[in-house]
């Protein structure tokens, strides 16, 4: 005899299948660990195997449920579809909205559509997170809406847009490109500016957006050189602060300092290496192609963006 489905059961599973903990999915499905404890027995008896063993390290799933995992996420996927509105009314909605972006992407495009966005949908909120190494995979498989990233288009790089996942849809964002600080009468100052200059000193590097190293790392180990790192750090505004009181060089995107560096003791140059610009570029899973309420925020950043660029 076939067991009856409870189609809400299968998002508990969905989740303790990424968390293989009853605790951390309780958080995140905003339910008590009992709760999520009763639904995982209910979820047993549905498909008759335990799913999960506990472990010393938590859970555990058995073959039967990893059997099930690969199927499990597109069925969910064709759930939310298929209860999708086929029109999005923004004034009305309280739509929830979840992305992850770079943290140099935050003051290059939030200013540009959120106000356009509280003044058409007073009450969809948008939960933002910091782009981070996991990020790809939850937007692959449809945890979050969208993400704003950084791409390369020049072509010596690993990282290159067109390299991006078949499932994604993109649209570029904005253009950019590296600068390097020093401080006011650091003695690169008084030398020519060329390559061997700019190697020559060591450098303080600021890692975001879940990269491990920059496209000017890529191109120098390409021509066997490289710059020597100092220090590795993930806060600009630390990182400029100490190239102000040291003779170290940071690299940083060029718009995303402009603003900042007005407040420091800091003198710009152009970076003595040649490269393509970079861009921020907006991606989602193709998935919420024909979503309307998704296609809204979308076209929103967009063009936002866009006017901001044509002031420049």
């Amino acid at each position: 005899m076939v067991k009856p489905l409870d189609y809400n059961l299968l998002k508990v599973l969905d989740v303790l299948l990424e968390e293989q903990s009853v605790t951390a999915a309780a958080s995140r499905l905003h339910l008590s660990q009992s709760a999520v404890s009763k639904q995982l027995n209910k979820l047993r008896e549905t498909f008759d195997d335990q799913l999960f063993e506990r472990t010393a390290y938590g859970l555990k799933a058995t073959p039967r449920a990893m059997q099930l995992a690969p199927e499990l996420r597109d069925v969910l996927q064709r759930l939310e579809q298929f209860t999708r509105p086929s029109t999005f009314n923004p004034a009305a909605s309280q739509r929830k909205f979840r992305m992850h972006i770079v943290e140099t992407a935050y003051s290059l495009t939030y200013p540009n559509f959120l106000p356009q966005l509280l003044k058409e949908a007073p009450q969809v909120s948008i939960n933002s997170n910091t782009w981070s190494f996991d990020s790809m995979e939850k937007l692959l498989r449809c945890e979050i809406d969208m993400g704003i990233i950084c791409r390369e288009w020049d072509k010596r790089s690993a990282i290159h847009v067109n390299n991006l996942p078949a499932e994604l849809g993109f649209s570029e964002l904005i253009r950019d490109y590296p600068v390097c600080l020093v401080r006011k009468n650091h003695p690169a100052l008084k030398e020519k500016w060329d390559q061997q200059t700019f190697l020559k000193y060591r450098h303080l590097q600021v890692i975001f957006g879940g990269l491990e190293q920059w496209l000017l790392d890529e191109v120098l180990r390409l021509e066997h050189l490289h710059r020597d790192i100092a220090v590795n750090m993930t806060d600009f505004n630390c990182a400029m602060e100490l190239c102000e009181q040291s003779d170290l060089i940071l690299c940083a995107p060029r718009r995303y300092i402009q603003k900042m560096v007005t407040n420091y003791d800091l003198v710009c140059l152009d970076v003595p290496v040649a490269l393509e610009p970079g861009a921020y570029v907006l991606v989602w899973h193709k998935h919420f192609n024909q979503d309307p309420s998704h296609t809204w925020l979308r076209n929103l950043i967009i063009d936002g963006v866009k006017s901001y660029r044509a002031e420049e």
